[in-house]
């Protein structure tokens, strides 16, 4: 699994998106599909997705202009030092602190929400404090191991400052999170996009390459402005801790951190080290077009990822104790997973060129084969995740950690065996190849821990939708691209279809109002 520091659980009313202060813990239905408070969560994070990927788009296709393939390529390697450093800095503590803060909100102990939120707040930026000072320490080492020089040290000091900013602004974000302020959390997501580009694409339009580093920092200080302006809302009783309180809360927001911790550092990790390999084997041009594919490949999985972090996991930790339940809500939450992701995908495989040129330039199109084989890899990814989150609900953090450290090895071993290969598009075989051992893997733990099984619906969806991938990749092969681009829209448009008629006789649309239910049952007939 992948990233899933950055989706941790959300105690909040998905639904209305109201602020919720209360302390009283979440009702379970029992026996109620789920479907419908999947799709109301998904709508909401999900919309706040979609205007960051437009967001994304206008920055993306500025800086790929001002910068070209190398300085994009300079631009990914960057933030993938920050990345780094912010994971290991943090500890997990952030990820942790969404699960203790829920935890005590759903306790209905104010003190408890009171004392987590408070030790949480300065653990956070003592860690940031201390991130930041190894990142200035090491900057030339950490020079030479990415660049094979010392050229770029004064950049990587200038990142401290970017890691200590995410990192306070991971703690306020953390606290917004775990009180289920989900409509807060969409905003502030939104607004911190939009802050983001306004500083960043000046700067880079000024400086170029040498405005990358102070890019990345000035996104990082608007995220600090945009979650203290949510987080600030958030009242919590007056606390004084004693010196136990606080060894205790800080011992227990370590504790559970290092799994987190070393799931975002390993994927982290993972990325970056590809990243290296290819600046070394291939060059900077190289890392650049990985990087455009890597980034347009995580958009519209994304937004499933995000919607799917921010409620699944609170309500499948609540029943984690019921594996019936449990393994219910995983195969539904897999389900809108395939069906919301699937047409996505591809329509990425069909109009990847077309994609290539409008965020980028016409210097990006050797990153088209790429770009496909990181989709695939990303829909592998939206279907193995709730699987993932069984492991984590059930408090294995020794098990989390093995399966992430086993699909760490995977995809960077397969990543240097297949670009000595076959080049640059061996990086994207390796992702999807590394998500199918992956897969494989976390199947049969959760078969052990709560006999997990795919539903017959989903053994057919997934039949379905990898048969039309693959169709679609033999037509790519035999058809001259103007009749595959019509194959491929066809394809898409009756995935599409498919997709919402089985979300609507599943009722998942029961939610909305009447007039908009009615064309999505007709649109899905």
């Amino acid at each position: 699994m992948a990233e899933i520091p950055g989706l941790m659980p959300v105690q909040g009313d998905a639904a209305a998106g109201n602020a919720v202060t209360s302390t009283e813990p979440p009702k379970a239905e029992e026996g109620k599909s789920t479907y419908g408070q999947i799709l109301k969560s998904t709508a909401l994070v999900g919309g706040a997705s979609v205007a960051n990927i437009v967001i994304g788009m206008i920055r993306t296709k500025v800086l790929a202009i001002f910068l070209g393939p190398a300085g994009f390529g300079l631009f990914g390697l960057y933030g993938s030092i920050v990345d780094v450093a912010q994971s290991v800095a943090g500890l997990g503590v952030n990820s942790s602190g969404v699960r203790q803060i829920a935890d005590a909100v759903g306790s209905g102990d104010p003190d408890r929400v009171a004392r987590t939120a408070a030790v949480l707040r300065h653990v956070s930026v003592i860690l940031g404090l201390l991130g930041a000072s190894v990142l200035v320490v090491f900057s030339r080492q950490i020079s030479t191991l990415t660049f094979g020089n010392t050229e770029h040290a004064a950049g990587i000091s200038l990142l401290a400052a970017a890691v200590l900013f995410r990192e306070i602004s991971a703690a306020q974000g953390a606290l917004v999170q775990g009180m289920r302020r989900i409509a807060d959390l969409a905003k502030l997501s939104v607004l911190g996009a939009v802050f983001g580009v306004l500083i960043s694409i000046p700067i880079v339009y000024f400086l170029r390459e040498r405005g990358v580093a102070p890019s990345l920092v000035g996104v990082a200080a608007m995220s600090i402005l945009t979650s203290w302006w949510y987080s600030r809302k958030i009242k919590t009783r007056a606390t004084t801790l004693t010196h136990s309180q606080l060894k205790h809360e800080t011992a227990a927001l370590v504790k559970l951190g290092f799994a987190f911790m070393a799931s975002g550092l390993m994927m982290m990790g993972s990325a970056y080290v590809v990243r290296i390999i290819i600046v070394h084997k291939l060059g900077l041009n190289a890392t650049g077009l990985y990087q455009s594919s890597w980034t347009l490949g995580g958009l519209y999985i994304g937004f499933v990822l995000q919607a799917m972090g921010a409620d699944f996991y609170p309500r499948l930790t609540a029943r984690a104790a019921d594996h019936i339940a449990c393994n219910r809500m995983v195969n539904e939450q897999a389900q809108v997973g395939m069906l919301l992701g699937g047409p996505g995908v591809l329509a990425t495989l069909t109009f990847a060129p077309v994609v290539i040129t409008l965020f980028y330039t016409a210097e990006f199109e050797a990153a088209v084969g790429l770009l496909r084989w990181i989709s695939l890899g990303g829909i592998l990814r939206a279907i193995n995740w709730p699987l993932g989150f069984i492991i984590l609900a059930k408090g294995e953090q020794s098990l989390f950690f093995w399966s992430e450290l086993a699909w760490t090895t995977v995809n960077v071993g397969l990543t240097w065996i297949l670009i000595e290969a076959i080049g640059l598009d061996g990086a994207g075989i390796a992702f999807f190849g590394a998500y199918v051992f992956h897969g494989v893997l976390i199947y049969v733990l959760v078969r052990r821990l709560t006999g997990f099984r795919w539903t017959r619906e989903n053994t057919k969806l997934g039949l379905v939708l990898f048969g039309a991938i693959l169709a679609l990749f033999f037509t790519l092969l035999m058809l001259p691209f103007p009749l595959f681009l019509a194959v491929g829209l066809t394809t898409v448009l009756v995935s599409l279809g498919y997709a919402v008629r089985v979300l609507a006789r599943s009722h998942a649309f029961d939610w909305i109002p009447g007039p908009m239910r009615r064309a999505a049952d007709a649109l899905g007939r």
